[in-house]
């Protein structure tokens, strides 16, 4: 019944996450959230406190007489002849071999058990031995041996070794009295320990609920977070348009957009040409305008010049020179920029004009509208599948929905939490027995421990009286009552050490053997998950199984299940899911084929099928169009006339200079009307060069015609070169986009809408991967199990009862064996502290023992002799 609950509960989810993925994963993440996981309030962990010492002294005592490692092929060979039918074969004659293999496991075990075999022997002759020591002790002094005479010989070192023999025995009472104390300390850590079991029980049964009733809910969760999946699903062919279509057209784009770009920039090229030639034919005229004046000027002054050079005062000798000088000077001055000689560019600009009359521009961006137009497209050839990818999607959450409904979960899990609850009534009705019993136990060592605390009261009160009432100066007949009750007291605590040691040892053989062998076979191979190993045998437990765990649990032994798999996945909180392998016994395709949905998925976008033939990048007219440009003249400008008298100077000469020149020379000839008239043409010179030249040269009228017509110039000189390979190189890449269009998208758009197909399918994967890993990890997390196990071996039976028993027995051992030399103390000491019948006399001079004349038979004195009155002799004549 359990493990039908717990394979129930978890089929939904390993049937979703055993389905093998096919596509690469998608770039999107889906959130699904976290699937709801309850804290498990249980933790198996003990923590002994102080007397955890005690417990580490006594792993280390048992270590000392079991070193040995965990035996598993010895348990092995043990367990297959106890469980298996092969221990009718050992009773077989011919089967020698087998016979010998046991005898050889069973010394094994017996080697392996040496330590505790010799001091369980050892514990038993102490049982044996110690009564029947006890009985010759009390016969031999009942004959006035062993102690039994009352008569003290006296010697020098008496003082000694009374002090020695009571030092002795109070350090033997104080090592007894250590050991009940830690007795006593592990009996009623035990009790208490069983008392607060209660509500570590009571926690495992709530945290047991809580793994049966959430486990559902989360089951649950994972399915409905299909929705997730379904909800990105459809907003994304929802937006079929942008996400394939911008895929397609950015593949495409790699080749449209430079094409289009370079036609626009073409187009771009035509109206700043046009522009360029418009401002160079105005530049031309405003600077024609200027020339032509100065150069109209300047020819009226050569003229007036050179008239007046030609006067016949110009004849005279001395300033003839002079004369032909200035003379040959006169062809300076004139222009130098003629820009009336530049060839006109209306012929090129009305070819131009009539190009712009068709707006290239227009049309570039017509063919950009077009191919934006891509994901609108897309999307308004892809309507007729959405809705049969949505009913497939439908279908798979269909599916899932009532497939989870059909499974009877919640009467399973109604059918555990009955069970629970009867187990958990269960021990609250017997758990007060248990205390019962144990307040039984508690209270038989507490009287064993009261058994040793009596001897020690005799012990200590037998110290403290004959150490307080010795009278050094009394004579061993003299002593007084308390120092003999003293001596009483020791001798009381000798008669019940002989009656209650072996009972004692017989209760601390037992329970070492017991606990010692709990600790070395259970404990510690628990703890390193050795003992796991041994129950991992295969046809260990079954000798028809090869491994016990699945055949019980899963009906199938061929399944590798092992304890120490089980226990370990549980101890990290994994799903049981993955604990119990409950994966082998689940066809997942039986139940909820979603591979063969997400084919059908795959199938309805592969069959999408996209015309893009209606784009129109750039149509013949805009062709044409750029034909017509390249044909317009623009190249066949004299660019180098042009930039050649842009580059010149407005005039020949410096007519500043020219002038000055001329001055000076008028200044050479003789005073009269010819120096005048030279003076005067000289300020003429300047005043042209001041009213003409000059504003030529700073005026921004001209500054901006000359730096105008230059740029114009070398835009053109730029444009035109190569102008026909360029428009052709435009045209065949609007050319080649268009094809492209036209022919190649189909594969452009195969292969993006298999990226398409890769993404809408990676959404299954995100869901199927993240119901894997929370089937693994998170749903029906068994760490409840585990804390079961924990609870019950590690802490209820290895931290609470077989450390508190083998530290009770390490004590109350401790204590049985010291009260071996606690006895001889005791026996040796109270002879010094008893009150004797006799005792030896000595002479004050002499050395020499005994007058026996004086002193009676054997020199004993006789107390009565002398007058001193002695109860005890007395009473003993009398009865005589």
């Amino acid at each position: 019944m359990a493990v039908e609950l717990l394979l129930l509960l978890l089929l939904c989810g390993s049937t979703i996450s055993e389905m093998q993925p096919i596509h690469k994963s998608p770039p999107g993440t889906l959130d699904f959230g976290f699937v709801p996981v309850k804290t498990y309030d249980t933790h198996a962990y003990y923590e002994p406190g102080p007397i955890g010492i005690l417990f580490s002294i006594v792993h280390s005592f048992l270590y000392v007489v079991q070193p040995n490692s965990f035996p598993q092929e010895v348990i092995r060979k043990l367990a297959q002849q106890k469980f298996g039918n092969i221990q009718n074969d050992y009773q077989k004659p011919e089967n020698v071999v087998l016979t010998l293999q046991l005898f050889l496991s069973e010394l094994q075990a017996i080697y392996y058990e040496i330590g505790f075999i010799i001091c369980a022997a050892l514990g038993l002759l102490f049982v044996l031995l110690l009564p029947l020591v006890g009985l010759c002790f009390c016969m031999c002094r009942c004959c006035d041996n062993c102690g039994g005479e009352m008569h003290q010989r006296q010697k020098k070192n008496a003082d000694c070794r009374r002090g020695c023999f009571a030092t002795f025995l109070f350090v033997t009472s104080l090592i007894i009295s250590i050991g009940v104390l830690c007795a006593y300390a592990a009996n009623q850590h035990l009790t208490d320990q069983v008392r607060g079991a209660k509500h570590l029980m009571y926690s495992n049964f709530k945290d047991l609920r809580i793994f049966l009733n959430d486990t559902p809910g989360q089951i649950d969760y994972l399915v409905s977070q299909y929705n997730t999946t379904k909800e990105k699903v459809l907003s994304d062919l929802n937006n079929v348009g942008p996400l394939l279509g911008f895929r397609v057209q950015e593949q495409l784009g790699k080749e449209v957009r430079p094409a289009l770009d370079a036609a626009l920039a073409m187009a771009g090229a035509i109206r700043e040409t046009k522009e360029a030639l418009e401002n160079v034919s105005v530049s031309v005229e405003v600077l024609q305008e200027g020339t032509e004046r100065l150069h109209a000027n300047l020819t009226d002054v050569k003229a007036h010049l050179s008239n007046t050079l030609n006067d016949s005062a110009c004849s005279a000798p001395q300033v003839a020179s002079t004369c032909n000088m200035i003379r040959n000077s006169l062809h300076q001055l004139n222009i130098n920029a003629n820009y009336s000689g530049l060839p006109s560019v209306n012929l090129q600009l009305a070819k131009v004009n009539d190009v712009l009359k068709i707006d290239l521009s227009s049309l570039v961006q017509k063919g950009y509208t077009a191919f934006n137009d891509t994901p609108d497209l897309v999307m308004n050839q892809t309507r007729n599948i959405l809705s049969d990818i949505q009913n497939v999607l439908e279908s798979v959450g269909s599916n899932i929905t009532s497939f989870t409904k059909s499974l009877p979960v919640e009467k399973i899990i109604a059918d555990f939490t009955m069970y629970l609850s009867q187990s958990e009534a269960y021990v609250q009705d017997y758990f007060p027995v248990v205390e019962q019993y144990d307040f039984y136990r508690w209270l038989v060592c507490l009287i064993l421990c009261c058994m040793v605390i009596l001897i020690l009261v005799f012990y200590y009160l037998g110290l403290l009286c004959g150490t307080c009432g010795y009278d050094r100066h009394a004579s061993p007949t003299t002593r007084g009552c308390v120092s003999n009750t003293g001596g009483n007291f020791l001798m009381a605590g000798v008669g019940f050490s002989f009656i209650f040691s072996w009972v004692l040892m017989i209760v601390v053989v037992v329970t070492f053997v017991t606990g010692g062998n709990v600790e070395k076979l259970v404990c510690e191979p628990f703890e390193d998950k050795t003992l796991f190993k041994v129950f991992d045998t295969p046809y260990l437990l079954n000798q028809h199984w090869k491994n016990y765990l699945s055949g019980i649990l899963l009906k199938n032994p061929d399944i590798n299940l092992t304890f120490e798999k089980v226990y370990s996945d549980c101890k990290e909180n994994k799903g049981i899911y993955t604990s119990l392998h409950l994966e082998s016994l689940f066809n997942i395709n039986e139940f909820l084929n979603i591979s063969m949905y997400t084919e059908e998925v795959s199938l309805k976008i592969e069959h999408i099928n996209i015309n893009l033939s209606g784009i129109i990048l750039l149509d013949a007219p805009g062709r044409q169009n750029l034909l017509n440009f390249s044909s317009s003249g623009v190249d066949g400008i004299n660019f180098a006339a042009y930039l050649t008298e842009i580059n010149k100077s407005i005039t020949k000469v410096d007519l500043l200079s020219f002038a000055n020149d001329l001055e000076a020379r008028a200044d050479q000839l003789p005073r009269g009307a010819l120096e005048n008239a030279l003076k005067g043409h000289a300020n003429s010179i300047r005043t042209i060069h001041d009213q003409q030249v000059i504003p030529l040269e700073q005026a921004m009228k001209y500054v901006k015609a000359r730096s105008t017509l230059n740029r114009s110039i070398r835009l053109l000189q730029k444009t035109s070169s190569e102008l026909m390979e360029k428009v052709k190189n435009v045209i065949n890449a609007v050319n080649a986009a268009q094809l492209l269009i036209n022919n190649n998208a189909s594969l452009v758009i195969v292969q993006e809408t298999k990226k398409y197909m890769d993404m809408i399918i990676g959404y299954f994967e995100q869901y199927v991967n993240w119901v894997k890993e929370s089937v693994t990890m998170d749903v029906a997390a068994c760490k409840p199990i585990a804390n079961v196990i924990d609870t019950a071996v590690d802490i209820f039976l290895c931290s609470y009862v077989t450390d508190s028993v083998n530290t009770f027995w390490f004590g109350l051992g401790g204590c049985s064996i010291f009260l071996i030399p606690a006895i001889i103390f005791a026996v040796k000491l109270s002879k010094y502290y008893r009150r004797m019948d006799t005792e030896d006399v000595y002479d004050d001079v002499e050395t020499i023992p005994m007058k026996n004349m004086e002193n009676g038979n054997n020199g004993y004195h006789k107390e009565h002799l002398y007058g001193i009155h002695n109860p005890v002799m007395t009473s003993s004549v009398e009865q005589w």
